[in-house]
């Protein structure tokens, strides 16, 4: 029998993108599937607009609000399936996404192998989606999938991944403290899990821009700081429980000099901390940098009104962007 594949779709104040996102997991060429939905005490019409696709194949549930990562968990604990398939909200998945990353295993394939998939940006209109090739768009071990992320700054999204019950199970429950990259440090447990990555570059999802709102942005929030320092904890100790060399070591330091800007200089705290942290892999973090079209303010201005503009600008233009494909996207859906 071919194995059940639980799509698993966590929701919050999501009225708006839900319906996609639920289409696209019900579209799966994969027809082997149970799709559960888990508001989380959203505050708007979600777990209304998500009841319409209620039937044998979609459960959709409620409860109070506690936050992504419990979510999650809650939605595993109901799911039966052989494979754990992860979709926000607001993504989407393309038809054969499920299918196609599955039709590359082999009898002889055990089920610690993690399958993952190419990804894309879109704001509304999917057929805008740009994929841009990364050096984590390969079979990889481990170690060398952690050294990539962590020294090249990169990521995949949550729902690239297909993964084996076995796998979810060892990894263990997402880590309800981390306000934000929960899913960064999850898969970094499921990866250790693993024998490594599979990448299938047929197999695609769409990742929808949204506002600076979202989980993962950290913003002025002390309190994502302080989860976002305990999940850098956590990337450091795995990548140097597989490995502890002068390559390893210099991830590490290039991983942390990369997210130092988040919190430099206004928590002091986490910038000793961080500094620590550094010296213990033979290094030391630098005063961030600011780009070049804002780096002009810093001797104007002062430090904290140029990473401000730095901040807030990009988000500003990247709102305008969107408004402009949702409009787009609203006239072409008058049109057919």
């Amino acid at each position: 029998m071919k194995p059940l594949v639980s799509i698993l779709v966590p929701a919050y104040n999501a009225e708006e993108t839900i319906a996609s996102a639920l289409r696209s997991a019900i579209a799966q060429t994969w027809q082997r599937k149970e799709i559960i939905v888990v508001d989380d005490g959203s505050k708007d019409r979600t777990a209304e607009v998500a009841q319409r696709f209620a039937s044998t194949e979609v459960a959709v549930v409620s409860k109070k609000n506690q936050g992504a990562a419990a979510t999650r968990n809650y939605a595993l604990r109901l799911s039966q399936g052989d494979y754990i398939q992860w979709l926000d909200a607001d993504d989407l998945l393309a038809p054969d996404k499920i299918e196609r990353q599955l039709s590359t295993l082999r009898e002889s394939d055990g089920r610690q192998i993690l399958l993952s998939s190419a990804w894309a940006f879109f704001n509304y209109r999917i057929n805008r989606a740009r994929f841009v090739e990364t050096p984590l768009w390969q079979d990889l071990s481990p170690v060398e999938w952690l050294l990539r992320k962590m020294g090249k700054n990169l990521h995949m999204q949550t729902a690239t991944w297909l993964t084996s019950r076995e796998l979810t199970e060892a990894a263990g429950p997402w880590d309800a403290r981390l306000l934000g990259d929960d899913d960064g440090e999850y898969f970094c447990r499921v990866l250790l899990a693993s024998e490594g990555t599979r990448f299938v570059p047929e197999a695609k999802m769409f990742y929808r821009i949204t506002p600076s709102s979202r989980l993962s942005h950290i913003g002025a929030s002390n309190r994502k700081k302080d989860a976002m320092l305990i999940s850098m904890k956590l990337h450091v100790q795995y990548l140097r429980s597989l490995e502890d060399s002068e390559r390893v070591r210099k991830a590490c330091l290039t991983y942390m000099q990369n997210w130092y800007h988040h919190f430099y200089p206004e928590r002091p705290d986490i910038v000793a901390e961080l500094q620590s942290m550094a010296a213990q892999v033979q290094g030391h973090l630098e005063e961030p940098s600011l780009r070049w079209k804002y780096a002009w303010m810093k001797p104007v201005f002062g430090w904290k009104a140029a990473k401000w503009a730095q901040t807030v600008l990009p988000q500003f233009k990247a709102s305008c962007l969107r408004q402009c494909d949702k409009a787009m996207y609203r006239l072409e859906a008058r049109g057919t």
